[in-house]
């Protein structure tokens, strides 16, 4: 394994998922906001890798990303540390659940109170300083 200590970025990136929800919902929320961060973010993303014969694949998140726990009291600090560090985090709301496509995710955001969002995960991004602020307390999904 690399020595993480040597693996230093001045950015990173944190997901926070609600503890309660299932398996599935946990990656697939996790899928929706590492792509929404690294399509926000674009300088998250490395090369495309190539394999022994020359063949590509799809370029990854470069740097880590920290997956942590929470509960929705959690979850919603977290989203007002972000909004008051003037990041831009991705979220996902527990409505795009029962949608289909982008257009109705959007949709069930746009019809959601602000201050009572009903938040299963969350993506950050910014100044590793400053993400280590926002995600301050939570411990690591396990």
């Amino acid at each position: 394994m690399p020595d993480m200590v040597a693996m230093i970025y001045e950015t990173k990136a944190a997901l926070i998922l609600r503890r309660d929800l299932a398996a599935w919902q946990m990656a697939n929320v996790a899928a929706f906001l590492a792509g929404g961060l690294a399509g926000t973010h674009g300088h998250m993303m490395g090369e495309p890798y190539r394999d022994a014969s020359g063949r590509t694949y799809s370029a990854l998140i470069r740097e880590p990303v920290f997956v942590f726990g929470a509960t929705l009291e959690e979850l919603r600090r977290t989203h007002q540390r972000a909004l008051s560090r003037e990041l831009v985090p991705a979220i996902y709301i527990a409505d795009m659940f029962r949608t289909a496509n982008d257009d109705d995710n959007r949709a069930a955001v746009a019809a959601a109170a602000p201050d009572a969002l009903d938040l299963v995960g969350l993506g950050v991004h910014g100044p590793r300083k400053t993400i280590d602020k926002v995600v301050n307390s939570l411990k690591f999904l396990s």
